[in-house]
C-alpha cells in the first residue's frame, strides 16, 4: 500500500507533517480529515525497505535501512506507553511522533493503520520481516494471546537493550587494537615503499658484498615497490575467491567449524553464540512460546551453520517425543555446562530461569576473554612493530659498520 507524507494544520491551528498509509492520495485525505487533520501538501513516498520488493539501488538501500538501535529504543517507548495504560493505537502514535528517521516512521506508520483496521501488532509486524525479526514477531502474538502485551514490550526491550550493550562492548574493546593494527600497517607499507628503497639504493651503488639481513631487506623492499599493483592484485582475487567459496554450501560449513576450533577466537565465537541461543529461546519461553516454536525461530537466527543443524536435529527429535538435554547432548556442539544447566532446568521444571543463567554465564565469560584478548593484542602487535623496525635498523646499520671496518 503506498505511503504519504503531509504537511497540515490541525484543528487547533497547529502545523503537522507525517506520513500515513492509504491506498490512494484521496483516501489519505479523508483519512486525515477525518482525524481533523487538513493537508496543505500531500506527496507519496517510497517504502523503501519496509517492503518484499528488492531495492532499486543498493546504496540508497543501504542508506534507508532501519538501525537496531532504533528499534530497540522504538521498543522501549512503546513499551513506557503501553505501561502507562495508553491504548495501542495512541501509543503507536505517541512513539510515532518522537522517530525522526524516514524509514522507521514509514513503517511504524504503516503498522497503526493495520492495527486501526483491526489487524494485530503481531500481523501488522510480520508485513515488515526486514524490520521485525521473528522473535519479535513471535513475543508480540505470545503477548497478545496471553493479554499480557505490555509485559511482553518491557521484556523485548530489555532483551534489545541487553543485546546492544554486549555489541557496543565488544566493539569498543577492539577499537585501541583494530586501530594499533592499522597505523602498524601503515608504518610498515611506508618504510617498505619510500624509505627502504631511498636508504638501501646507497648500498646497492657501492656494489659490495652486503650482510644478508640487508639483502633479504632490499630483495623484500624491491618486491613490493615494483609489484605492489599486482600484489594487491592477488589480494584481491583472493578475498573474492574465498568469498565466494565461503558463499557455497561445503564451504560455509568448513568456515563456521574453523571458526568454532580456531584456538583463541574460536571459544569467544562459541560463547557468543551460545549466549544468544540460551537467552533468546529462555526469552520466548518465559512469554509462551511453544518450545518447538521457539526452537525454529533460535535455529533461523543463528549464522553459524554447525549450530543451526545441531539445533533442527534437537528439534526433530524433541517433536517425536525426546527430551531437550538428550538431542542437544548427542549433537557434540553445545558444552557440557549448557547441557547440565538445561536438564537441571527441564527436571526443577525452571527452564527458562536456567537458560538465563546461563546466558548471563556466557556473556560475562565473553566480556572477561574480549577485555582479555584486547588487553594482550596492544602490547603484541607493538613488540611485532618493534621488531620490524629493529630488524630494519640493524639491516642498514650492518653494512656502514662493516664499512667503517675496512675503512679502519
Amino acid at each position: 500500500m503506498p505511503v504519504f507524507e503531509y504537511v497540515a494544520i490541525d484543528s487547533a491551528g497547529k502545523s503537522r507533517k507525517g506520513i500515513i498509509d492509504a491506498d490512494s492520495s484521496r483516501t489519505a485525505r479523508q483519512k486525515l480529515r477525518a482525524d481533523g487533520i487538513y493537508p496543505s501538501h500531500l506527496e507519496e513516498t517510497q517504502a523503501g525497505e519496509t517492503s518484499d520488493t528488492p531495492s532499486r539501488f543498493q546504496f540508497q538501500f543501504t542508506l534507508q535501512r532501519v538501525r537496531r538501535t532504533e528499534l530497540v529504543n522504538t521498543t522501549r517507548q512503546l513499551a513506557t506507553l503501553l505501561s502507562a495504560g495508553l491504548p495501542l493505537v495512541s501509543a503507536l502514535s505517541g512513539v510515532l511522533e518522537q522517530v525522526r528517521r524516514a524509514p522507521l516512521r514509514r513503517v511504524l506508520s504503516q503498522v497503526r493503520e493495520r492495527v486501526k483496521e483491526g489487524m494485530s501488532l503481531a500481523a501488522a509486524f510480520r508485513e515488515h520481516p526486514k524490520v521485525f525479526p521473528s522473535v519479535y514477531t513471535a513475543m508480540i502474538h505470545a503477548g497478545e494471546t496471553s493479554g499480557t502485551l505490555e509485559l511482553v514490550v518491557e521484556r523485548l526491550a530489555d532483551f534489545g537493550e541487553q543485546q546492544l550493550a554486549l555489541q557496543r562492548q565488544v566493539r569498543s574493546s577492539l577499537a585501541y587494537p583494530i586501530l594499533m593494527l592499522t597505523v602498524g600497517l601503515g608504518v610498515v607499507v611506508f618504510l617498505l615503499a619510500y624509505v627502504i628503497p631511498k636508504v638501501t639504493q646507497i648500498f646497492v651503488d657501492m656494489k659490495q658484498d652486503l650482510p644478508l639481513p640487508t639483502t633479504v631487506l632490499i630483495g623484500v623492499s624491491e618486491l613490493f615497490h615494483k609489484y605492489w599493483p599486482a600484489l594487491v592484485l592477488v589480494l584481491i582475487i583472493a578475498f573474492l575467491a574465498g568469498r565466494y567459496y565461503v558463499k557455497t554450501d561445503a564451504g560455509r560449513r568448513r568456515y563456521h567449524r574453523l571458526l568454532l576450533r580456531l584456538p583463541i577466537v574460536g571459544p569467544i565465537v562459541e560463547k557468543v553464540a551460545m549466549a544468544r541461543i540460551t537467552r533468546t529461546l529462555g526469552t520466548l519461553l518465559n512469554n509462551g512460546v511453544p518450545l518447538l516454536s521457539a526452537m525454529e525461530i533460535v535455529r533461523n537466527l543463528v549464522n553459524n551453520v554447525i549450530l543451526r543443524q545441531a539445533i533442527e536435529e534437537a528439534r526433530q527429535e524433541i517433536s517425536e517425543g525426546a527430551s531437550i538435554t538428550a538431542p542437544l547432548a548427542r549433537g557434540g556442539i553445545f558444552p557440557p555446562v549448557v547441557i547440565q544447566m538445561i536438564s537441571v532446568g527441564e527436571q526443577s521444571g525452571n527452564l527458562e530461569g536456567m537458560l538465563f543463567k546461563v546466558a548471563d554465564t556466557f556473556d560475562s565469560e565473553v566480556e572477561s576473554s574480549v577485555t582479555t584478548l584486547t588487553s594482550l593484542l596492544g602490547p603484541v602487535m607493538i613488540l611485532v612493530l618493534a621488531f620490524f623496525v629493529g630488524y630494519v635498523v640493524l639491516a642498514v646499520l650492518l653494512p656502514i659498520f662493516e664499512m667503517s671496518h675496512l675503512v679502519g
